[in-house]
C-alpha cells in the first residue's frame, strides 16, 4: 500500500483530529451570524412572498410566477412559517455549516487512509461557503442546494468502494435521491449526476450502483412534482417554468443592454479575489500522479469527475446570464471533489497548498471585515421607508420591476404575480398583465417606478404611464424609484 511522504505540512495537517472539522463549521457558523438581522435582499423577500402563500391559486405558485422547482420554494415556506428574516438566514447558516460537515465525510470516503483528507474538503468547501465575495451573507438557491449535492456525491463515492451489494444499492439510492434533491432546489445544480456520468466510464463498481442510482433520483423527483401538484402547481407549468422559460430568459439576456458586462467583471474579480482559484490549481498541480492504494475500502479515482464537475458549475455561471455573486457558491462541490482527488495520490500536503488555504482565509476574513463595516447598499431603502410611513394596513404595490424587498419589508399585498424582472419583461414584454392590472378593480394603492430599468430594457411603458396618469398621482422620487400613489377609486 503505498503512503504520502512526509513534509512538514504533511506532519502537522496530516494528524489533524476530526474535531478540527467540526471547528470549522463552527466558524462557518460564528461568520455567518453577524448578519442574521442584516435587511433582506430583493430575491430572498421575493421567495418569503411566494412561499408564505404557496397553494392553489391563479398563477404557478398560488398567485405569483417565479421561475424556480418547487423545493426551493417549500424551503423559503417553512422559513416563512417560522418567522421570516432571521429564521432564514439561519437556515443558511445552516446550509453552510452541513456543507463543510459533509465536505469532511466526502474527503474521509474519498481517501480513507489520509488522515489529512476531510480537512482538506472541509476546510475548501469552508473557505467557499463563507465568504461574501460568493454571495455569503444572503441565502440563496445555491447555497440551500450544496448539503444535498454534496450529501450525494458522498453516497456514490461510498456505493462504488462498498464491498456488500446491499449497502451499495442503499447507498446509491440516497445519492439520487440527493442529486434529485439539489435539482428541485435549483435546477441547475446537476453536479451528483455529472459525476455518475463520468463514473459511469470509470469505475465498473459505480456502473454496477447505476440503476440503483437512477431509481433513487426519478422516485425523488416524481414525489416532489406529485407534492407540488397537490398545492395546485400543474407539472406541465413547472416544467415550462424550470425548463423551456430558460431558453427564452437566455434569448432575453443576450440582448440585455444593462450592467450584465459589469457584473460579469465582478464575477470574475471576486473568483479570483477569493483565492479558490489559486488553491484549486495548486490541488491540480501536486496531485497529478496516479491514485494511491487504498486498502480493502477503494473509492473510485474522482480526479475525471472533479474536472468534469467543475467544469459544469463553471459553464453554468457564466451561461446564466445575470451573472449574480452568489452564482459562485456553485462552484463549491466541484472544488470539494479536486481536493478529494488530491488527497487520494500519495503527495505530501505541500507549503504551496499551505499558503493557498491562507490566502482563500484571509481573503474570508477581509471580506466579511469589509461588509460588516459597509453593509450591502439596498438602493430599495428609501422607498421602504416612505412606504412605511405613509401605506395604510392592507395596501397593495407593484415595482415595476423586481426589488420585491420593499413589498415584503413594507407589508404590502403585492396584486402582479412577476416579483422578479426578468419573468416580467420575458412573460410580459408588452406589459399588457400589467396595464390589465392598472385598469381593473384590484389596482394597486401604489406602483413603483424604476425609470432607468424600464428605460434600458427598452419596454414600451407608455400605455402603462396612461394609467398612472389617469388614477395615480406622483408623491415621491425615493431613490431609483418613483411613487405613485392610487387617487381613483
Amino acid at each position: 500500500m503505498s503512503q504520502a511522504p512526509s513534509s512538514p505540512w504533511r506532519r502537522r495537517i496530516g494528524t489533524a483530529p476530526k474535531s478540527w472539522v467540526i471547528a470549522m463549521a463552527v466558524g462557518v457558523s460564528l461568520c455567518w451570524l453577524p448578519f442574521v438581522g442584516r435587511s433582506l435582499s430583493p430575491d430572498e423577500a421575493g421567495y418569503l412572498i411566494v412561499g408564505g402563500q404557496w397553494q392553489t391559486g391563479s398563477s404557478l405558485y398560488g398567485n405569483y410566477w417565479v421561475d424556480r422547482p418547487p423545493g426551493l420554494i417549500a424551503i423559503f415556506e417553512f422559513a416563512d412559517a417560522l418567522g421570516g428574516a432571521v429564521p432564514l438566514r439561519l437556515l443558511g447558516a445552516l446550509a453552510a455549516v452541513l456543507t463543510v460537515i459533509l465536505s469532511g465525510v466526502l474527503g474521509r470516503l474519498a481517501a480513507p487512509e489520509r488522515r489529512s483528507a476531510p480537512l482538506l474538503t472541509a476546510g475548501t468547501a469552508a473557505a467557499c461557503v463563507a465568504t461574501p465575495l460568493f454571495g455569503g451573507t444572503v441565502v440563496n438557491g445555491e447555497l440551500l442546494g450544496l448539503p444535498f449535492l454534496i450529501a450525494g456525491m458522498a453516497a456514490y463515492v461510498a456505493a462504488a468502494a462498498s464491498p456488500s451489494v446491499t449497502r451499495g444499492a442503499l447507498l446509491s439510492i440516497a445519492a439520487g435521491a440527493g442529486g434529485a434533491a439539489g435539482v428541485l432546489v435549483k435546477q441547475s445544480q446537476i453536479d451528483v449526476f455529472v459525476l455518475a456520468a463520468v463514473l459511469l466510464f470509470t469505475s465498473s463498481a459505480a456502473r454496477r450502483r447505476l440503476p440503483w442510482f437512477l431509481a433513487g433520483a426519478l422516485v425523488t423527483i416524481a414525489v416532489g412534482v406529485a407534492v407540488a401538484q397537490a398545492r395546485g402547481t400543474v407539472p406541465a407549468d413547472l416544467w415550462e417554468a424550470v425548463v423551456t422559460f430558460r431558453i427564452d430568459a437566455a434569448r432575453e439576456l443576450a440582448g440585455d443592454s444593462g450592467d450584465a458586462p459589469q457584473r460579469l467583471a465582478g464575477l470574475v474579480g471576486a473568483l479570483v479575489g477569493s483565492g479558490l482559484p489559486l488553491l484549486v490549481a495548486a490541488f491540480v498541480w501536486k496531485g497529478r500522479g496516479e491514485q494511491s492504494a487504498q486498502g480493502p475500502w477503494t473509492a473510485p479515482d474522482l480526479r475525471p469527475a472533479a474536472y468534469a464537475v467543475l467544469t459544469a458549475e463553471l459553464l453554468v455561471a457564466l451561461l446564466g446570464g445575470s451573472y449574480w455573486l452568489h452564482y459562485l457558491m456553485g462552484l463549491v462541490p466541484g472544488a470539494v471533489l479536486i481536493a478529494a482527488a488530491f488527497a487520494q495520490r500519495p503527495v505530501p500536503v505541500t507549503r504551496s497548498i499551505g499558503i493557498a488555504f491562507v490566502i482563500a482565509g484571509l481573503s474570508t476574513v477581509a471580506a466579511i471585515g469589509w461588509v460588516l463595516v459597509h453593509p450591502i447598499d439596498r438602493a430599495e431603502e428609501s422607498a421602504i421607508t416612505y412606504l412605511d410611513a405613509h401605506a395604510d394596513p392592507g395596501d397593495s404595490a407593484v415595482v415595476v420591476f423586481g426589488a420585491a424587498n420593499v413589498v415584503h419589508d413594507a407589508q404590502l399585498d403585492a396584486p402582479y404575480p412577476y416579483l422578479w424582472s426578468l419573468p416580467a419583461r420575458v412573460r410580459d414584454a408588452d406589459l399588457s398583465t400589467l396595464v390589465g392590472l392598472l385598469r381593473s378593480d384590484d389596482r394597486p394603492t401604489w406602483v413603483l417606478v424604476a425609470r432607468s430599468s424600464v428605460e434600458a430594457w427598452d419596454l414600451d411603458f407608455s400605455t402603462a404611464q396612461s394609467e398612472l396618469d389617469q388614477d395615480y398621482e406622483q408623491v415621491t422620487k425615493a431613490g431609483k424609484f418613483t411613487i405613485y400613489q392610487r387617487t381613483a377609486s
